[in-house]
């Protein structure tokens, strides 16, 4: 980096947004000659790291691209979920905190570059890899392929999306230096042909101006790579010099860059939270620093897949096997879950500044955060109480039939005694609570491979209720196409077919519908409310370990999925979400709690899980 942009850089990061000194960086776009990427006609070497802006409270949005700054960084990478902002097909949503725009320009402020990776298949351990819901209630059409439904929907989202973005891209003025090319296509499939498809939309919506990319592992460049397109590389802890080895072999005149070094790893439902090696980290990071190579970390800050947002894997060894991801994408980060900075942060800091021989601008205020004393949600309402219109159906058919997207699926139907066999519900998408007039009978969980329960039911007329909840799409692998959530096979009991269904869809959006409150004990699947005072509020993690299997509700916000399997027992609550005085909690739990209680506490909770009983 030269003098100029230097001086340029360090004094955007002390201004505010808007200021000439901000403009006048952003104006300098980074292009590619040979092995290296110049800027203002000196080399310049990208030391970026990943934050996923739909995954952070847009409020504390410009606190973590300051820390960014104060962690040495000089761009922030972000992905981009479609399913957000296009939530029902043609409506779009860039609000909020979808403003894709707005975040942007807090990067610029800050003096940051943005590299922008819109998908459309994001992986990212996020719902369906950021693919809307409603592209699987067409049963013919075929993500990732050349599938004209598909293309042309992703055509109008990309178009939408540019109208946001293009204006900021570098060569405009902004600070969007580069954008990816699809994601990882390289592990999925070889199609080029429809890796060209993605390219030139990107560039029809005004998003190829600047440097496009691809990335993927170093074994699969082979597979997706594009004729001038700079070709980047993805890989773990340990594998910094064969993957630069791998990519200057595949591509040897173009710059190296890391587009992912994964310097931490998620968590699945029912496995330890995960724990990775900062000192091998750090040193590859001084390792790639000093060969001039470029890179962006993965994650600087993973934040929260609130909602019912997290993805799921499908793959592992022995045998492949469902596995959902937990709400918090806390990643093991520089940054936690919260943005608050781990050991990790000031170790990567220091080997940052040595490299560059730049001392990066202090950290900002640390965020306030608050206990809350334990309080009852001592009203209770039944699911029963709750149920909407239903939907008569021969067979039952997956939520996106209905129109839903997330949350849960209630299937009803009425069977006649005696019987002693098995119920068979198949592949289930992806756990099943039944209920036999409305007492639980069994469970039917997808990550332990189960498709089928014994029943026995007496003579008589019986109600059978299958309830079903969406625990997260498959984000990565070969599963990924088939996204249906709810039951997807006929539902036997002792090998016959059952007919004549009643579907109530179950969304979960609001508590606000919600009625039929009792301060009597409620048993089954309930929702559960309880308030609790903030004089000044904070931030603070919801203590659920008083919970069984659902989620939780503050002030309305979903602040995502709870289960006792772990490892996470606790919900990152931001501050912005709360209210001064009274807040009100609400949790929906498919148990009945012994003691419906909560708190907040300042550290989240971790649990080890028993592994043999979660495989």
């Amino acid at each position: 980096m030269s003098k100029t942009i230097l001086t340029l850089a360090m004094a955007c990061i002390m201004a505010w947004a808007g200021t000439p000194a901000c403009a006048a960086v952003a104006h300098t776009p980074i292009t590619i000659e040979g092995a290296h990427f110049i800027r203002a006609g000196k080399r310049h070497q990208i030391i970026s790291g990943s934050m996923d802006f739909q995954r952070i409270p847009r409020a504390y949005w410009q606190d973590r691209l300051r820390k960014a700054r104060a962690m040495g960084l000089n761009a922030i990478t972000t992905y981009v979920f479609w399913n957000l902002v296009e939530p029902k097909p043609g409506q779009f949503d860039f609000s909020g905190n979808n403003d894709v725009a707005a975040f942007v320009r807090m990067a610029q402020a800050q003096g940051l570059d943005v590299i922008l990776r819109p998908g459309p298949y994001v992986c990212a351990e996020w719902e369906a890899g950021g693919f809307p819901a409603w592209l699987f209630a067409d049963p013919h059409l075929h993500v990732r392929t050349q599938d004209p439904k598909y293309l042309q929907a992703m055509e109008r989202y990309f178009q939408r999306l540019g109208k946001e973005v293009s204006p900021l891209m570098a060569a405009h003025g902004g600070p969007i230096i580069a954008v990816q090319v699809e994601n990882e296509y390289g592990s999925y499939g070889d199609d080029r042909t429809y890796m060209e498809d993605v390219h030139q939309a990107l560039v029809r919506a005004g998003m190829g101006a600047d440097i496009l990319f691809t990335s993927d592992g170093a074994e699969e460049l082979r597979n997706d790579t594009l004729p001038g397109v700079l070709a980047v590389v993805n890989f773990n802890t340990g594998e910094a010099k064969s993957a630069f080895k791998a990519l200057a072999a595949f591509r040897p005149d173009q710059p190296r860059m890391a587009g992912e070094y994964w310097a931490g790893w998620f968590d699945h439902w029912g496995e330890p939270h995960a724990h990775t090696d900062a000192s091998v980290q750090a040193k590859e990071l001084a390792w790639m620093l000093s060969q001039g190579y470029s890179l962006n970390l993965f994650m600087f800050e993973g934040g929260t897949s609130f909602g019912f947002m997290n993805g799921a894997n499908f793959q592992g060894n022995p045998g492949d096997h469902y596995a959902p991801q937990t709400t918090s994408y806390d990643y093991d980060a520089p940054l936690d879950e919260a943005g608050r900075p781990k050991p990790k942060f000031a170790t990567f800091r220091s080997v940052i500044a040595k490299a560059t021989g730049i001392t990066p601008p202090p950290l900002p205020a640390p965020t306030p955060f608050m206990d809350v004393p334990a309080f009852t949600l001592g009203e209770s309402a039944s699911l029963w109480d709750n149920l909407p219109t239903p939907i008569a159906i021969e067979q039952p058919q997956p939520m996106e039939q209905f129109g839903q997207a997330y949350g849960y699926i209630l299937y009803r139907t009425q069977i006649t005694g005696t019987v002693h066999g098995q119920l068979y519900l198949g592949e289930v998408r992806d756990y099943a609570s039944v209920y036999l007039d409305h007492k639980l009978i069994g469970t039917v969980d997808r990550r332990l491979k189960q498709v089928s329960l014994p029943v026995d039911v007496d003579a008589g007329e019986h109600t059978l209720d299958v309830l079903v909840e969406n625990t997260g799409r498959i984000n990565y692998g070969a599963h990924l196409a088939d996204g249906r959530a709810g039951l997807v096979d006929p539902v036997l009991l002792d090998g016959k077919a059952l007919h004549g269904w009643q579907v109530y869809p179950l969304p979960m959006t609001s508590p606000d519908a919600i009625h039929g409150w009792t301060t009597q004990p409620v048993a089954g699947p309930a929702f559960h409310r309880g308030h609790f005072k903030a004089t000044s509020p904070a931030d603070t993690f919801l203590d659920v370990t008083a919970f069984g299997k659902g989620f939780a509700w503050v002030n309305g916000h979903n602040l995502g999925r709870i289960w006792d399997i772990g490892p996470q027992r606790s919900l990152y609550l931001p501050a912005p979400w709360l209210e001064q005085g009274d807040n009100t909690v609400v949790v929906f739990d498919l148990r009945t709690p012994s003691q419906a209680v909560a708190r907040g506490v300042m550290q989240p909770i971790w649990y080890v899980p028993d592994v043999k009983t979660a495989e």
